[in-house]
């Protein structure tokens, strides 16, 4: 086996780059989640900082962009997890496992960036803004895309002319919007809250889809 290849380390000026960055991210969630997205200025979060408006705009667009950048990570996060499930998985089952590996490691990915309470309390404060709701929304049909043409890849299909991988995570995707309503209308903000809630609403999946649902009364997930 050859020897693995260690990155080399960013230098000086991409290392302080890096740490303005995460200082407007947290400081910019933090007075998101303490006083509200559409109440805070731009000019808040880069007082908190110190730094200027300018500098705020060389690494942000705009305010959503902000919110949504961990989330960002995470996505990708899924995705790679996704891309790596076992190919002896079927596609609703190797979604599943990527979601929940996806919590299992979430603090690996962003730990250094914000602190996991903090990402959670966002994450909450998305589900109940409805601006940001809708922005969600918009912003995952890209994601979903990408997993779409996973799934048909992993399946040896064609994801223009076979409907089903769209359809497969059509279905898991509106079961994960449905668990981060839940989840975000409750009191419990921890990880393992949404990761227990996520778990057993799409273990309904099966007796959802398939069967008479009048043959017998189904648990609830809750």
């Amino acid at each position: 086996m050859g020897r693995g290849v260690t990155s080399p380390r960013p230098g000086l000026r991409e290392r302080k780059k890096a740490r303005t960055r995460d200082a407007l991210l947290r400081a910019a969630l933090e007075l998101f989640t303490t006083q509200g997205f559409e109440e805070t200025t731009v000019d808040e979060i880069t007082e908190a900082v110190d730094v200027s408006q300018r500098t705020f705009f060389r690494y942000f667009r705009n305010k959503e962009e902000v919110v949504f950048a961990v989330q960002d990570m995470i996505e990708s996060h899924f995705v790679a997890a996704l891309r790596e499930r076992p190919r002896t998985e079927g596609p609703l089952e190797a979604l599943r496992n990527a979601v929940l590996q996806t919590w299992d490691t979430v603090d690996d990915t962003i730990d250094t960036t914000v602190p996991m309470p903090l990402h959670m309390r966002t994450y909450q404060m998305i589900e109940s803004t409805p601006s940001l709701l809708a922005s969600h929304v918009r912003r995952s049909s890209e994601v979903e895309e990408q997993m779409a043409r996973l799934v048909a890849e992993r399946e040896g299909l064609d994801v223009d002319e076979d409907p089903r991988p769209r359809v497969a995570v059509a279905v898991f995707t509106g079961v994960m919007r449905v668990t981060g309503r839940l989840w975000g209308a409750g009191e419990d903000t921890s990880i393992e809250s949404i990761r227990d809630l996520t778990a057993r609403y799409l273990d309904h999946l099966g007796p959802a889809l398939a069967g008479d649902w009048r043959t017998g009364p189904s648990r609830s997930p809750r």
